[in-house]
């Protein structure tokens, strides 16, 4: 049997070209990257995989193995931790931590996240770490980030604090920043505080930092970051209705901008694009040719509905196509896998989504298996005597 790619037209779901694709955002941010969490759709990418200093939204990544931590019952919420001196040496955004204190983990996650505080971040690393060091510790998120396919991620320290090869991405953020919410949504709640007033002892240091989370647009978290060699950037989230958006951003020049930015990318991303449903599970889009079956086709359907973000000025239409090894050969199985549904949006990137068999298809009768194998023959024979003339 020889077998050649397919491509079968979708106009069992009436999918065209779209008229007026969504405007491109363009951003001042050195990269960014931004995402619908619901279904998965890219809206932009912008040096989205250079690896480029993370300062404080590398915090992030302390916090997620700090909430798998108290998860896996390795630390408890009111557990008290000492200080060190190493810890309590760090400048920058602290809570003015000493070595006479013992703080309780709830307050250090809440002075990761309110407050910012590189000190904190290191009681945490000291006490999950391997070999009781920062530096060990800093080796474990590099390991944990590969594990959970943030390649463009490496750590010297637990908070973002400058230093040679201390990198992430953008889109290591943002995959990063959906762990946190997917994970851990009895934690995720903290990050929407706007002010911890820890001990009384910073009152120069409450609030959180965050410029979106007082604006009423359905931002709730997840971290700023700035150092000079950083610029200034943000991890973020709103949600509104069903979809939630997540983005990440760095390399602007002040916290004015940041705040400017931030607010656009949301605006842009809620107001630009719009869920539509393309199929319904089971809904057939299209067909493929059997070989040596009972039936000369076989329907294909998407294993569950096809939802998907598009230009809200496309009305629902985008260009596709189902592509195919075929003819398939028979016996075919209900739900399996036979095809792709390539869809290709206007200003977003192609999307794939699989299409499985609609039915059974059995093997024919011994007279369709003689009636295919003599067409076969004929068709061979008749090529033979054309290249012989």
């Amino acid at each position: 049997m020889f077998k050649s790619m397919f491509f079968a037209c979708v106009a069992a779901i009436g999918l065209t070209v779209a008229a007026s694709p969504a405007s491109a955002f363009e951003t001042k941010a050195r990269a960014a990257f931004v995402m619908d969490q619901s279904t998965g759709t890219v809206l932009l990418a912008k040096n989205a995989d250079e690896a480029l200093p993370p300062a404080s939204m590398s915090k992030l990544m302390t916090l997620y193995m700090a909430f798998e931590a108290v998860r896996d019952g390795r630390l408890q919420m009111a557990e008290k931790l000492p200080v060190s001196q190493h810890a309590m040496n760090y400048g920058g955004s602290t809570m003015f931590l000493d070595t006479t204190d013992r703080v309780a983990v709830q307050d250090l996650l809440r002075g990761i996240i309110v407050l910012s505080g590189n000190d904190a971040c290191a009681v945490i690393a000291e006490t999950l770490s391997p070999d009781g060091t920062e530096a060990g510790f800093a080796r474990l998120m590099t390991r944990r980030a590969r594990q959970m396919g943030m390649t463009n991620s490496t750590f010297a320290n637990s908070n973002g604090w400058p230093a040679p090869g201390h990198r992430m991405s953008m889109r290591d953020l943002a995959l990063l920043a959906n762990h946190l919410i997917a994970d851990f949504p009895e934690f995720y709640p903290m990050f929407a505080e706007r002010e911890f007033k820890f001990d009384g002892r910073a009152p120069q240091n409450t609030q959180n930092r965050n410029p979106l989370l007082k604006l009423n647009i359905g931002a709730d978290g997840l971290k700023t970051g700035h150092t000079s060699e950083a610029g200034y950037g943000l991890v973020g989230s709103a949600k509104q209705g069903n979809r939630r958006v997540i983005f990440a951003f760095s390399g602007l020049q002040t916290a004015a901008e940041r705040a400017e930015v931030s607010e656009q990318i949301v605006n842009w991303s809620f107001r630009q694009f719009s869920e539509a449903t393309l199929a319904r599970e089971g809904e057939r889009v299209a067909e493929a040719d059997v070989w040596m079956g009972k039936t000369a086709r076989v329907g294909l359907v998407p294993e569950s509905d096809i939802d998907v973000l598009l230009p809200v000025l496309a009305k629902n239409k985008v260009k596709a196509e189902v592509i195919y090894n075929g003819p398939i050969e028979a016996p075919i199985s209900k739900g399996q896998s036979l095809a792709e549904l390539v869809l290709m949006p206007e200003d977003l990137p192609e999307m794939r989504i699989p299409l499985v068999a609609e039915a059974d298809v059995p093997e024919g009768g011994f007279g369709i298996r003689l009636r295919t194998a003599t067409g076969i023959l004929m068709q061979q024979f008749g090529l033979n005597l054309a290249g012989a003339s």
